[in-house]
């Protein structure tokens, strides 16, 4: 078999690594998660959008990468739109596609301004191969009240029951409601499955 990124994207370890293999892989990216079905985005954003009375309401795309997710929002509805990544290359291939009103390349996955977004989007970005499972603490610390965390699990992250514990954390001391937990379509072709939560801050 042919190594791919996506064959190797889940060993990397650390920000610096991860930056760097994103940034390798941005121009081919979107290709290669495509030709595999990548599913997830448009499940997110859409299961977003159910729970969302205010669709103007600021939104972030946190890793937003190419845009991918930032697109499947846009489609959903969502119209103010702002990207964070690590990696300057995919950034760059996202504000070609003109969806958010602002991108910014973060050297660090851990700063986001406390109250800001009313809903916040991380699609992928947490777990295997991307970012530690603090990154979930940190995203629901700079919710406002009733704001809601869309995020995803893949297979992979999924074998690690540190993810789905740090839910359970979340929910089980009443400092968040669990709105959606829905199983479904990662990248069909690689036979790979995710699933995508809703967190609404209490």
């Amino acid at each position: 078999m042919t190594e791919t990124f996506l064959t190797k994207v889940y060993n990397v370890n650390g920000e610096d690594e991860t930056r760097e293999i994103y940034d390798a892989w941005a121009k081919s990216y979107e290709a290669e998660v495509g030709e595999n079905g990548y599913a997830t985005p448009g499940r997110c954003a859409a299961a977003l959008a159910s729970v969302t009375q205010d669709l103007d309401a600021p939104l972030l795309d946190f890793g937003c990468g190419t845009g991918l997710a930032g697109l499947a929002l846009k489609l959903a509805g969502f119209t103010a739109i702002d990207g964070v990544d690590l990696s300057k290359e995919m950034l760059a291939q996202a504000d070609r596609k003109n969806i958010y009103r602002e991108t910014r390349q973060v050297e660090t996955a851990t700063s986001i301004e406390a109250g800001k977004y009313q809903n916040i989007a991380a699609v992928g970005v947490i777990g295997a191969g991307a970012a530690p499972i603090s990154v979930l603490d940190m995203l629901m610390n700079a919710l406002p009240r009733d704001g809601r965390l869309v995020f995803s699990f893949n297979d992979h992250t999924l074998e690690d029951p540190v993810h789905e514990a740090r839910v359970n954390e979340w929910t089980d001391c009443g400092a968040a409601r669990l709105l959606l937990r829905e199983q479904g379509p990662h990248l069909p072709a690689m036979n790979m499955q995710s699933i995508v939560y809703i967190l609404e801050k209490a």
